[in-house]
Order: structure tokens, then C-alpha cells, then sequence
């Protein structure tokens, strides 16, 4: 008798049992400082299709620019009930949503300051690894200046800047592409 070696999955089919309670859409409870925002969207595949079985993960800095980790010393306040950290399961037309603040400008690699962005992880059933990618908010003025965004042709640029909701103040829309023309930009890290 030899064991045959299965493919890996990050996800699924079954994720849903006991994943719920670690959840956590409601990134920035009441009392935390900075400008509040929803961020909606959908995980869509290759032929326009919802993927309902993924799970969208985001981090992200607090409104003055500091991550609620421990190895973040920077000067800069630190709000105690501003984890940084959102999970959400797709639904069954591959919909999420987070609701939390517009994050602070962070130090790139270099020190020169990033445009506020949120990162971006995303399982689901088939991928191997995580995809990884970013959310960057819609007008603001560092974007042109942001080292990660200055490493995406500036044609496939508009894949990872959320979009204004019309008519809802501060909902913003944002879309992961799995494939195609319009695919999400993806990182390697």
C-alpha cells in the first residue's frame, strides 16, 4: 500500500464549518478616529462568474498611519480597539464587505511615505497561495506618488483603486478579477 499525495487547498470545500466566528467585517469599531468607509465588492472568476466559497482578508494601518502590531514602533497613536485586521467569506454571488476608516500613510521601503492603502489577501478553492493586492482610495493626491502603484503599468492601475459608490457617502466599490482584460493587479510577496 503507498499513499498518493493530494493537492493542497487553502480553502474549501468545507471552510465554512466553525469559520464563521472568526469573521470579522467590522474593522473599525465605534470610537475609532478617522473618516469611516464601507468597501463592497465581489470575487468574480475568468468568465464573469461569482466565486462563492472565498474569503477576502485585509490589513491595514489606523487613521495616523501605525499598524495594531507589536513590532510597529512608530511614534504615532495607537487606538486599542483598532485591530487593522478584516476576514470575510464570499457569499453565494461572491459579495463581501468591511466596513472601517480610510487608513493613514505609512513609510515604503525606502521611507518616503505610501498613498493610504489597504492590503489585500484572497483564498479560495484551486489556488495553491494566497493572492495578494491592494485597495487604494479613489482621488487622493498620493497615489501618484506611492511606490507600489509606480510598479503597475499605469493602465492596469485602475484595478486596485476603489471606486465611489453614487448617491451612498463612503461606501466604495471594489472588484477582484480573478482573470481576463480587467483582471485585479496581484502581487508577488
Amino acid at each position: 500500500m503507498s499513499l498518493t499525495p493530494t493537492t493542497s487547498q487553502t480553502v474549501g470545500p468545507f471552510f465554512l464549518i466553525g469559520f464563521d466566528r472568526m469573521c470579522q467585517q467590522d474593522v473599525a469599531p465605534a470610537g475609532v478616529s478617522g473618516e469611516r468607509i464601507e468597501i463592497t465588492g465581489r470575487v468574480v472568476d475568468g468568465d464573469g462568474l461569482p466565486v462563492p466559497d472565498a474569503v477576502v482578508e485585509i490589513w491595514q494601518a489606523n487613521a495616523h498611519g501605525r499598524y495594531a502590531h507589536p513590532e510597529d514602533w512608530q511614534d504615532k497613536p495607537l487606538e486599542p480597539q483598532f485591530r487593522g485586521y478584516g476576514r470575510c467569506a464570499t457569499d453565494d454571488e461572491g459579495r463581501f464587505h468591511f466596513t472601517t476608516i480610510k487608513p493613514g500613510r505609512v513609510a515604503a521601503p525606502d521611507g518616503s511615505l505610501q498613498a493610504p492603502h489597504i492590503a489585500v489577501s484572497v483564498f479560495m478553492r484551486g489556488l495553491l497561495i494566497r493572492l495578494v493586492t491592494r485597495i487604494y482610495f479613489p482621488d487622493d493626491p498620493a497615489n501618484g506618488e506611492d511606490f507600489a502603484l509606480d510598479l503597475v503599468a499605469a493602465s492596469r492601475r485602475a484595478t486596485l483603486i476603489a471606486k465611489k459608490v453614487a448617491g451612498r457617502e463612503g461606501v466604495l466599490e471594489w472588484n477582484v478579477m480573478l482573470q481576463g482584460p480587467d483582471e485585479t493587479v496581484f502581487f508577488d510577496c
